[in-house]
């Protein structure tokens, strides 16, 4: 909602949104605990944005959480939820952590305060995409984070707490799993990583400063947190896996201009574990073990924004890319050259 008025308080038309009423809501005291547990890890930390993610997840499926339809019960309803949770909360918050306990009056104000806000918004989402995709529309779906931060399929326990991975999508959204047609994965042409957990390969010291200073859009740093972000060079171990758990169709490969600088560029082609070299990706246990194993291929040393056709672009910038694309095993059909909407390069793969 404070996303919402700080646009339109910039005279940008208000956007037409639906809000599912089924949806999970973020608590104040999740976004404490998550603070609070952070603290208490120090140095042991999983490296959280203290957004309130993992409580939040905790308990939704603890079943303690709040569908965004339950503001709207009975005050005395609500009231009494907010005294059960509390019961719990507080056991944690004064034993643990040391802090205050729940302020329940203060809480079942920002209901209040919350529920009048949201409503004009709420709607059933799940049926208005069933009507859609009946009717033909096209429905896009976006993810965040990426395969290696899944709970389940990523580098556990350093992942976040809901599945980011494509086919959840379906879930999420409530609609079936076969309507979804076309999944593009999103590729930068190096890595980066925000948070603690293994990293094959990393760059450290004045190289990671200066693809960290060119990287992404003003820098690569974290948009939550303002974090610096880790970075390294384009890992296709790590990428092709990702690809296939994602059901990939398309790549998108993306700042592929930031690596303009550079004479040379390796890339992380397989991993040595210990004398054994794999392309797989191994699980989490094996990783700390990795070391990269790179090629080296050679740069292009010129600006390749304002490009608009595959065929311009230089010779080498288009061996990186069909390197890659032979490497991972999925079709790079777009290649981003630039920050603006327009800087795509559309390209009809061999793959495809």
């Amino acid at each position: 909602m404070n996303e919402l008025k700080e646009i339109t308080d910039k005279g940008v038309p208000a956007p037409k949104i639906m809000i599912s009423d089924r949806v999970q809501v973020m608590m104040p005291y999740h976004v404490l605990f998550d603070t609070l547990e952070e603290a208490r890890l120090a140095g042991k930390s999983f490296g959280s944005t203290k957004s309130g993610i993992a409580p939040f997840y905790s308990d939704k499926f603890a079943k303690i959480g709040w569908q965004i339809n339950e503001f709207y019960q009975d005050d005395d309803v609500i009231k009494e939820k907010i005294a059960r949770i509390a019961e719990i909360k507080d056991v944690l918050l004064v034993n643990l952590y040391h802090a205050d306990p729940i302020d329940q009056d203060a809480l079942f104000k920002q209901i209040v305060e919350w529920r009048e806000l949201v409503r004009p918004y709420l709607g059933d989402v799940s049926l208005y995409l069933d009507k859609a995709l009946k009717e033909g529309k096209t429905v896009l779906l976006e993810g965040q984070l990426g395969t290696l931060k899944d709970p389940d399929h990523g580098i556990y326990p350093m992942v976040t707490s809901s599945s980011p991975i494509a086919g959840y999508g379906a879930i999420g959204a409530g609609i079936p799993p076969y309507e979804i047609k076309q999944v593009v994965t999103v590729s930068k042409a190096y890595s980066s990583a925000v948070g603690a957990g293994a990293f094959v390969s990393e760059l450290h010291g004045d190289e990671a400063d200066e693809l960290r200073r060119r990287g992404g859009d003003g820098g690569e740093y974290g948009a939550t947190t303002g974090r610096p972000r880790r970075v390294g060079w384009y890992d296709c171990v790590a990428s092709k896996y990702g690809c296939r758990l994602q059901g990939t169709t398309d790549v998108a490969f993306t700042v592929l201009d930031v690596l303009g600088y550079l004479d040379e560029i390796p890339v992380c082609t397989a991993y040595d574990l210990g004398g054994e070299i794999t392309t797989d990706f191994p699980v989490t246990r094996l990783l700390d073990k990795a070391k990269p194993v790179f090629e080296t291929l050679p740069g292009w040393k010129c600006e390749i924004r304002g490009i608009k056709t595959y065929e311009e672009l230089p010779e080498n910038c288009r061996k990186y890319i069909e390197f890659i694309e032979k490497q991972i095993g999925y079709p790079i059909t777009m290649i981003s050259n630039g920050p603006s909407r327009d800087d795509i390069i559309y390209r009809t793969s061999t793959l495809k």
